[in-house]
């Protein structure tokens, strides 16, 4: 399947913050784009452990309103708690 599959909304990860050293070298303003078919270069366990929020995002999901103020944001942190990176993502409405 192409990578240029356009289904859903765009779901935009920038990188916030990183404490210590990323392995997979993900620096604090990273964009990336992200989907259910791409993940756009993001660390492969980053990815797998975020890909619930993404899918929610894409096609529109969201929270409860009482939980979040925005309900096209999400901020997530790695599972590597020493050196953890925190993403926010953010659905596109173009």
């Amino acid at each position: 399947m192409s990578e240029n599959v356009k289904i859903g909304y765009k779901v935009v990860g920038t990188i916030k913050e990183v404490k210590g050293h990323c392995n997979a070298g993900h620096k604090i303003g990273d964009k990336i784009e992200l989907s259910g078919y791409s993940a756009g270069g993001l660390c492969g366990f980053f990815y797998h452990d975020i890909f619930p929020y993404i899918i929610m995002l894409q096609f529109g999901g969201g929270f409860p309103k009482q939980w979040v103020a925005d309900q096209d944001v999400v901020e997530l942190e790695c599972m590597d708690k020493l050196n953890a990176v925190k993403i926010e993502l953010r659905r596109v409405k173009e």
